[in-house]
């Protein structure tokens, strides 16, 4: 399938603000391909990016039929674009569609319309440190129907946004709230997608959670509501003494890019890194008698964030005295280090654009 190119051409240089938000603002152009059952896959193209038309009656308004990813690209010293493990995103993308009775995309073809749309937006990724260009891949039903049923239609678009920094307070360390009031996935269910509902389910206990100073919940599984298992935006690594452990892939947790990454690379620095579950009693235990030593998120958005107060119930706990701790500093030096070109990338995790 070839790509057509309906550009815009700028009048002027892009000026980016001084001071980036996360997800506000977006550049000239976008991809999008469409799908039906006939045609499979086609007409695609880079064209401007703007508001389309879709139905009312749209499949994905009422049923949720909606999948996405999130990535970045990177400036790096040379000049040069890096991407940090796209096929992986990609990969993730294809299992959500299967999940969600959606078709799945070639991914050396969307990886080749990404690189595209990068080439051509690279005057929109910005230079400061911890800036970005995040990436935002996106498939949706587009039948006009109301009836329960998988749609027929689907259109895929990649859309591109320069940003700073996720959360608010950067790196320094964030306020988490566990919760046992809501749950979000059960096994066997869509807690392993990167789809619309799985957040949507996520929204009220965020809300009351920011009412009362916390950046983001902490869910329990939905079934014991006692093991810990992902924040609302990131994977979570808790260090009891010299073990590190995060949540097994059972189904109810996003498999996450870089928590894949961290675990490579904590077995690479021999440290203990184990996948099992843990239970939120066991981490107030640990806080009691001194052995909890560091909490942290992973996830594309804010790469490494240190939590330096986690609360249960009534129990507030301030960790490594609200500062980020040592495995998590050097797990953010290391892989930010890697994205931008500032350290060997031994992996070879990073895709680069000339």
């Amino acid at each position: 399938m070839d790509i057509e190119y309906q550009l815009v051409k700028r009048t002027e240089k892009v000026q980016l603000p001084e001071k980036l938000e996360f997800g506000r603002l977006f550049t000239d152009h976008m991809f999008i391909m469409e799908y039906t059952p006939e045609k499979g896959w086609h007409n695609a193209k880079i064209t401007k990016y703007e508001p389309f038309n879709i139905s009312l009656a749209s499949i994905v308004l009422h049923y949720g039929q909606t999948i996405f990813e999130g990535l970045k690209a990177y400036k790096r010293p040379d000049g040069k674009i890096g991407i940090f493990r796209p096929e992986k995103n990609f990969e993730r993308l294809n299992n959500s569609a299967r999940r969600m009775c959606m078709p799945e995309v070639d991914i050396d073809f969307v990886l080749k319309a990404l690189y595209e749309l990068i080439k051509i937006e690279r005057d929109w990724i910005p230079d400061h440190p911890g800036t970005s260009l995040y990436i935002r891949p996106l498939m949706f039903g587009n039948d006009p129907f109301l009836g329960v049923r998988p749609s027929d239609t689907y259109i895929f678009t990649i859309i591109l946004s320069p940003v700073g920094a996720y959360y608010k307070e950067g790196f320094k360390p964030v306020k988490i709230l566990a919760t046992d009031k809501y749950v979000r996935a059960v096994r066997k269910g869509l807690g392993e997608c990167k789809t619309a509902a799985n957040y949507a389910a996520s929204l009220l206990a965020f809300k009351e959670a920011q009412q009362q100073g916390f950046s983001q919940v902490l869910w329990l599984d939905a079934i014991e509501q006692k093991y810990i298992e992902e924040v609302g935006t990131m994977n979570l690594f808790v260090q009891i003494g010299e073990e590190i452990t995060t949540a097994p892939l059972m189904g109810t947790i996003l498999p996450g890019i870089t928590r894949m990454s961290v675990i490579e690379l904590l077995k690479h620095w021999k440290l203990n890194i184990q996948e099992r579950r843990v239970s939120i009693d066991e981490v107030v235990e640990a806080y009691k008698n001194g052995s909890l030593k560091d909490v942290f998120g992973t996830g594309t958005a804010a790469v490494i964030s240190s939590v330096g107060i986690l609360k249960y119930k009534d129990i507030e706990m301030t960790i490594n005295n609200n500062q980020p701790g040592e495995i998590a500093l050097k797990l953010y030096d290391e892989i930010t280090g890697i994205q931008y070109g500032t350290k060997p990338d031994i992996f070879n995790w990073v895709k680069i654009i000339e």
